[in-house]
């Protein structure tokens, strides 16, 4: 009896050595799909391979190439959930592999991210996909390109001249829909009731309150540098500031109004009709009320902040501990996510990527599910819009839930759920006071 489990045990190690040496053979052998590419930059050209192999099978819907042992148990449930958490992190198109298309700042800064770190592609993957492996040399090669092409991982100060250039009149006049409380059924809200611009853009609360003193489901983000963001509210249902401006006057714990109410009130007063008059040829309607409102929103940018002279050039700007919290910012890979002018505000992502921040929490709300109340789909629940971290020393309480105020105990709330990073006290304190730099100036005058 002895002798056959000997011989059992014997057998079982064979045919595991024997898989584990055909299958990735099998794997290089299989046929994969080779995108053609015509990009003119020879660099990029020479590089492609490298991703199509390498990054495509996980991050490119449509183009997956499934192993040979996709089919056996387990192994399928594995390789579809590594792809699914892949492509929900971010995608690339066949247009972009192929170099028809340029990657966004977004993509760049999480490729290099996890080239710099090692973490991709995945040492599961890579060791049933051969040919999936790169060699150093190749991924110097990619960071280089990566760095040439996506500097300090993205991160821009905001343009001293505003590049959306919005019409004067209907900034004037979206000035004066912003702050009038005419816009809500009771008259006692206004945009800038939750949106003030001595508050940071926000009202500094937990959650922000509508008509009737309800309580709103979530914490309001700024108006300030809004303009930059890929989408509007946290669970990104507006594509733009004129689709958001829309949504509170209609929401019952918000604005509780209507339009044809808001368009009556306005038209009963001469001023408004000629400001539509110069602006829009008269035309009062729920849709040129929106668009005064998003063209003044697109002039509430707040450049110079010390950040902003520190990226032109002028180092004197930021102290050591701030140069050090800006490192680190960037070399943990907080960079990945909060990028661009707006240090964020490009993507949806999840609360808690690397541990349950809800089940941490307690408690769950149907605001928690973020991106999922939109478009229903499971893999969205609990992803939510990049915050900005503009003015962010002005713009507590922090997170969706508005669960802080300290930006120290944010930043080591972060590096915990979101990077898996236990940041030491100096660390987080460093990171906050980098991101004390971030406030900035509006019209000229300092935020405070």
């Amino acid at each position: 009896m002895k002798r056959i489990i000997r011989l059992w045990i014997l057998f079982t190690i064979v045919a595991a050595c024997v898989m584990a040496i055909m299958l990735p053979v099998s794997n290089l052998m299989s046929a994969r799909k080779s995108l053609p590419t015509a990009s003119g930059n020879e660099q990029f050209d020479s590089l492609a391979p490298v991703l199509q192999t390498s990054c495509m099978d996980c991050h490119t819907p449509g183009l997956t190439v499934y192993p040979l042992y996709f089919k056996l148990p387990i192994a399928n449930q594995i390789i579809r959930q590594d792809m699914e958490s892949a492509q929900a992190d971010f995608q690339m198109t066949r247009n972009q592999l192929s170099g028809k298309e340029p990657f966004s700042t977004l993509q760049m800064a999480k490729m290099e991210k996890v080239l710099d770190e090692g973490s991709m592609p995945p040492a599961r993957y890579t060791f049933m996909h051969w040919d999936a492996i790169i060699p150093r040399s190749i991924k110097k090669q990619l960071l280089s390109w990566l760095k040439l092409h996506n500097p300090s991982s993205g991160i821009a100060a905001i343009p001293v001249d505003n590049p959306f250039a919005p019409d004067k009149q209907m900034v004037e006049l979206g000035k004066r829909l912003f702050a009038d409380k005419q816009l809500s059924a009771d008259g006692t809200i206004a945009c800038a009731s939750c949106h003030s611009l001595n508050k940071g853009g926000t009202d500094r609360s937990k959650v922000s309150r509508g008509i009737h003193a309800q309580s709103g489901p979530i914490n309001a983000p700024t108006v300030f540098n809004a303009a930059f963001n890929f989408v509007q509210f946290w669970d990104g249902r507006a594509a733009d500031l004129q689709e958001q401006a829309a949504g509170p006057v209609n929401n019952p714990k918000e604005m509780g109004s209507n339009w044809s109410l808001v368009i009556s009130r306005l038209k009963k007063e001469p001023s408004y009709v000629r400001a539509f008059q110069s602006a829009f040829n008269g035309a009062i309607t729920d849709a040129t009320i929106c668009s005064a409102i998003a063209s003044y929103e697109k002039t509430l940018l707040t450049p110079n902040s010390r950040f902003d002279k520190f990226l032109d050039g002028d180092k004197t700007k930021l102290s050591a501990d701030e140069q050090s919290g800006y490192q680190l910012f960037t070399s943990k890979g907080c960079a990945s996510c909060h990028t661009g002018f707006n240090l964020g505000g490009l993507s949806f992502e999840k609360m808690g990527q690397e541990q349950d921040y809800f089940a941490w929490r307690g408690s769950s709300s149907e605001a928690d599910n973020g991106r999922f109340n939109v478009t229903h789909k499971e893999s969205d629940r609990h992803k939510f819009k990049v915050p900005t971290l503009r003015n962010i020393a002005l713009t507590y309480p922090y997170f969706h839930d508005g669960s802080t105020s300290d930006l120290k105990t944010a930043v080591r709330t972060m590096s915990r759920f979101q990077l898996g990073w236990k940041a030491t006290d100096k660390e987080c304190q460093q990171i906050a006071e980098f991101l004390k730099s971030q406030t900035g100036c509006l019209n000229g005058q300092q935020l405070k």
